[in-house]
């Protein structure tokens, strides 16, 4: 019936030209120009004959060539390549005692969310994959104003001071003179400035670790960075740290599976989001908080208002009090994801800020980010950004202003009465902590923030063997891009105050002779290890995976039907991939689709593989290029390879049959099937790879 509809949309062709137009049906509606005018035709400009001039009165071309030629907006500087999505905030644990915060209030309560997930060096046409942060933004619409947490992946960041952030921007994006390399902090300007910049080593070790390459927005944590404040009715003041922490556990890819991610599909993990929101399998993070006191703050080994510092699990534990859930794509990218606003100076009555010199900036410099990407001052009448709540003031007019305030009163205090306007509100509204502030002005660092090394190394130490060797060849690979050999030396030299073995190592893959330390302005503390900060350390599952599935005609159907079978009850997904995308043909005489054919479908976009082929199927899968990379890449990114007999042959001829190991599971049978989904809740075989790969 639709397809009669769509054909029946079509006149006859018009004019000489054959032209065919789309005329409107009671389905289709009418096409207008925006000042709602009907559209006669859509295909021809106003011209004078057939081969004339065209006409300046054609005011529909002129209206949609304008707002062709206006329609990008300035892209942000940072955290350009953005995806987000829709969804709620529930509260599970009411935290009425610490703060006065509406939407911590009332335990079952669900608040509106919308949330952005992003990279923050690269332009918005740059890869998912690449090595970067990624930002993790929540707009709350709460019933007292819009709450923005926006925070990163990683709980610390480069910088102390706002005053710098120009510079660490500008030192990892493309040169000014050549404009390249994009997305990537592998050059000698990046490395430059943070060679010359201790206080971001805590980060580097981070950037360098797996963190820096999640698997995907589900697997990854959240952080508020910053340490701000709950004020409760009583205006007591408690310090908090925000985190999200994902339903699905964490996980990460290797680097050389990223970079093979961004060939195959650069929008990986827009495209993850988007799958599983759209299969209901909705992404969920728990909300937990630090909360700490003033006590803690003047106890604690570092300064809490120190943006490259973090607080250890171990000594304030995060409360559980709520969960985030994704659970509606946008209905346009353009309108939601690209248009939305966040703006750290964005907070409601019971939540309120620290001194933090990074967070104080920030607070100046989202609202002027806004501004010039917006267009103007109204941004918040674009729907992604206004407030679900009332919102009732006397600001007006400016460029595309949406409302102005009804009736003759534009100001306050005024004497109209009722027709006045709204009216402060003592009681509701946002009150300021009152700190005490006795200080001369000054322009300086606290000594409080001199430690540039303790928590590096305290990073370092918490992860697993697998871990470090990975931020090892990390810091090797990247500073190998860099074509000075002093700014190499200069890195290792800070390298020597984190960790000698790790800088023994990195200088050994550089080739580098070793450098004397650099000069610390506080010794490095032995700190003892916190296993939150690992990602390996963390509980594992395949819930919310992707099995890949490669397969050939005359396949075993009863094995492929076991494993469909065993991946649903693991809560996760399968994709096919056959010789051809009209799929293969199996024993049993049925089809089974595929969803990509062998070049388009490499096994690093699954997260564990599976080779059911036929005698016949296995033999002319040796001989395709691409299904030996399938096959090869598996294995040397440690996943989980299941194998029926017939696919030997390419195992063979991807020169991985003789190094098979207990990652490599044969199936047969559909206990077999069953166990080999079990086992890839263990998501990856790590003792594998130092037998795949050199060791930096």
């Amino acid at each position: 019936m639709a397809s009669a509809q769509f054909e029946n949309s079509y006149s006859e062709p018009q004019g000489n030209g054959g032209e065919t137009h789309q005329t409107a049906t009671q389905q289709t509606g009418v096409l207008t120009t925006q000042q709602g005018v009907p559209v006669a035709d859509d295909q021809n400009t106003l011209r004078i004959g057939a081969r004339g001039p065209a006409l300046l009165e054609d005011f529909h071309f002129r209206e949609k060539i304008f707002h062709f030629d206006h329609e990008r907006i300035p892209e942000r500087v940072v955290h350009a390549r953005g995806y987000g999505a829709n969804g709620f905030f529930e509260l599970t644990k009411s935290l009425s005692k610490v703060t006065r915060a509406d939407l911590f209030q009332r335990e079952g309560d669900r608040t509106p969310a919308f949330v952005r997930f992003s990279t923050v060096a690269g332009s918005k046409g740059s890869p998912d994959l690449a090595r970067d942060v990624r930002g993790f933004a929540v707009k709350l619409y709460t019933n007292e104003g819009n709450w923005d947490l926006v925070g990163n992946n990683i709980p610390v960041f480069f910088i102390q001071d706002a005053i710098k952030f120009p510079d660490i921007i500008h030192a990892v994006k493309p040169a000014p003179d050549r404009d390249f390399p994009q997305a990537q902090s592998a050059h000698d300007n990046f490395w430059d400035f943070i060679s010359l910049t201790p206080e971001s080593l805590h980060m580097i070790m981070w950037v360098m670790s797996d963190r820096a390459l999640p698997r995907s927005f589900r697997f990854m944590e959240g952080f508020g960075v910053h340490t701000f404040r709950l004020i409760n009715a009583k205006g007591e003041s408690t310090f908090v740290k925000f985190h999200w922490k994902p339903k699905l556990g964490l996980q990460s890819v290797m680097w050389n599976e990223a970079v093979k991610i961004n060939g195959a599909d650069p929008d990986f993990h827009r495209r993850d989001l988007w799958d599983a929101i759209k299969g209901e399998n909705f992404p969920e993070w728990e909300l937990g908080v630090q909360l700490f006191d003033q006590k803690f703050a003047d106890s604690f080994e570092f300064d809490v208002l120190d943006a490259t510092k973090l607080i250890p699990e171990e000594q304030v534990p995060v409360e559980p009090v709520g969960r985030l859930v994704l659970d509606r794509t946008v209905d346009n990218f353009f309108a939601e994801t690209e248009q939305v606003a966040f703006c750290t100076q964005n907070v409601v009555p019971g939540i309120d800020f620290s001194d933090d010199p990074l967070l104080q900036g920030r607070n100046f410099s989202y609202l002027d980010t806004q501004l010039k990407r917006l267009g103007g001052p109204n941004f918040t009448h674009i729907p992604v950004n206004a407030p679900r709540c009332p919102m009732t003031h006397f600001q007006q007019d400016g460029h595309m202003a949406m409302k102005n305030p009804k009736g003759r009163v534009n100001y306050e205090p005024n004497s109209w009465g009722a027709m006045g306007g709204p009216r402060e509100a003592p009681d509701k509204g946002f009150p300021t902590f009152a700190a005490e502030v006795s200080e001369t002005k000054v322009r300086l660092r606290p000594e409080s923030f001199a430690d540039h090394y303790s928590q590096a190394r305290l990073f370092f130490l918490s992860q697993t063997p697998v871990e470090q060797k990975h931020i090892r060849d990390a810091l090797v690979f990247e500073l190998s891009k860099c074509e000075r050999p002093d700014i190499r030396a200069r890195v290792v030299s800070h390298l020597l105050n984190i960790d000698d073995s790790l800088a023994a190592r990195v200088a050994e893959g550089l080739r580098l002779d070793l450098p004397e330390p650099a000069k610390a302005a506080r010794p490095t503390l032995r700190l003892p290890a916190s296993d939150p900060l690992s990602i390996l350390k963390h509980p594992t599952s395949f819930e919310g995976r992707k099995l890949g599935i490669l397969v050939t005609d005359d396949a075993n159907a009863e094995l492929i039907r076991s494993l469909i079978a065993a991946v649903g009850k693991a809560g996760a997904v399968y994709e096919v991939i056959a010789p051809h995308i009209g799929g293969a043909i199996l024993s049993d005489g049925s089809t089974l689709p595929a969803a990509q054919k062998i070049g388009g479908g490499p096994s690093v976009l699954y997260d564990a593989v599976a080779i059911v082929a036929s005698d016949a199927g296995g033999h002319e899968l040796a001989k395709d290029a691409a299904a030996r990379d399938f096959a090869s890449d598996a294995f040397a990114h440690c996943k989980f390879i299941g194998y029926a007999d017939g696919a030997l042959p390419l195992l063979q001829k991807a020169g991985i049959a003789e190094s098979l190991d207990e990652g490599c599971v044969s199936i047969s049978t559909d206990a077999d099937a069953a166990a080999f989904v079990e086992t890839c809740a263990k998501l990856r075989h790590w003792v594998r790879e130092l037998a795949v790969e050199l060791d930096a």
